[in-house]
């Protein structure tokens, strides 16, 4: 029995579906000690969206560190912190006309998450938080309670309270207009909703299926949320910071939450750090009210800001995204075509797509395959039914012809077991 058997948790959960230790990891790629290669079409769950080590970003971490930069700082000011808050205003919010106030809240999403929740019920003086049908927000206890996966939930060991959910788009099939059910709700006295402090929504839900809100669907919400004086807050953790295409996923459909979550990718190097953005008259914290010991992690914010400014310049690297995205879709298009007896489907934008079939045990065995042949693919959706592709942004065509090709392959595979 080797050493995680013996020592760690039984609670870990990748290793399992991919049985090998790793030792390296360059680009669109990581290597396990006996020298075997594979092609990552998970990017640490979205957090590598620049792939592994960049060399922009290594440099600059490496050279930061070699300078005796500060490394842990809580919320003092640093020079580091200084550059980085500079350098996203001028290159992310400014252009977009984002007035937003920045707070750092601790490394995580959760931490996000749960600021964002914090901040709400502050501001509002209520204590409901609507969220979504399929919703992923984190483990912490206020995050768990606006999300959905039953598992995850039922592992708070306590009630998960001043929450409810609400169905996500086409989650009725088209059966009942949007929001019609909410509307009804939120104008009737006697519906017994008390007055709620926000709506917290994934414009695409990662984790929860790869399931994609329709920029209409989205637009209705946000004026719901304007005419109820509801608070939206968007939580961007694993599809900002370019995963669909644009910075931040919302703005193709032209609204402006009121609080948005960043994590993931916000360091650009896999370090942990997290933000929580939003409009400044809602900045009624008092020092102190919402802290972290970890909120401060410079080598990230040095990380983040070589990401901004490599990237993030101009438009270039969205274009390039949406069209990979596009060479994606296509792919996965003729995927489903080849396999349409088995009631195949595909869903995503960007680079974030989903591919399942009317078998939920499907898309394990198609990613168990995958592994077998050199490919990091993992499953998303309450039943594990959709086989996610989340490769790094910078993944070449190549990279993606070839993940693809061996996506099909394991399917076929898959399929005659």
């Amino acid at each position: 029995m080797n050493v995680f058997e013996t020592l760690e948790s039984e609670v870990r959960s990748y290793c399992r579906g991919w049985p090998t230790v790793f030792t390296k990891a360059v680009g669109s790629h990581l290597h396990d000690e006996n020298g075997r290669d594979y092609l990552d079409f998970f990017a640490g769950a979205g957090t590598l969206n620049y792939g592994h080590n960049h060399p922009v970003l290594k440099r600059a971490l490496i050279d930061y560190l070699e300078s005796d930069g500060v490394t842990h700082a809580l919320d003092m000011h640093t020079a580091a912190k200084r550059t980085l808050l500079e350098t996203l205003h001028r290159v992310v919010l400014r252009p977009r006309g984002l007035e937003y106030k920045v707070q750092f809240p601790g490394p995580t999403g959760a931490n996000a998450v749960e600021s964002a929740l914090k901040l709400a019920r502050k501001v509002t003086g209520r204590e409901t938080i609507l969220s979504f049908t399929n919703a992923f927000h984190g483990m912490t206890l206020g995050a768990l309670a606006v999300t959905g996966n039953s598992m995850k939930r039922r592992s708070a060991g306590v009630p998960l309270q001043h929450s409810m959910p609400m169905p996500y788009d086409d989650y009725l099939d088209g059966q009942t207009p949007d929001f019609l059910w909410l509307n009804a709700i939120l104008e009737d006295s006697g519906s017994g909703l008390d007055a709620p402090a926000a709506i917290i929504v994934e414009t695409v839900q990662g984790e929860g299926g790869v399931n994609v809100a329709r920029a209409e669907w989205l637009r209705e919400l946000a004026e719901v949320c304007k005419r109820h004086e509801i608070l939206l807050i968007v939580d961007d953790v694993q599809m900002g910071c370019g995963r669909t295409g644009p910075f931040f996923s919302f703005e193709t459909a032209g609204i402006t939450p009121d609080i948005v979550v960043l994590s993931k990718s916000l360091s650009g190097y896999g370090l942990p750090f997290a933000l929580t953005l939003f409009r400044p008259e809602l900045d009624v914290w008092e020092p102190g009210e919402h802290n972290g010991t970890f909120r401060g992690h410079n080598p990230a914010f040095v990380t983040a800001t070589k990401a901004l400014e490599h990237f993030w310049s101009d438009d270039a690297f969205s274009e390039q995204t949406v069209a990979k995205g596009e060479r994606l879709g296509a792919a996965l298009d003729k995927l489903v075509a080849d396999n349409a007896d088995i009631g195949a489907y595909r869903r995503g934008r960007g680079m974030v797509w989903g591919f399942g079939a009317d078998d939920p045990g499907l898309a394990g065995k198609v990613c168990a395959a995958a592994f077998d042949r050199g490919l990091l693919l993992e499953t998303s959706g309450p039943l594990s039914e959709v086989a996610k592709v989340l490769p790094p942004l910078t993944a070449t065509d190549d990279e993606l012809d070839a993940g693809m090709e061996i996506m099909a392959d394991s399917l076929r595979a898959a399929r005659s077991a």
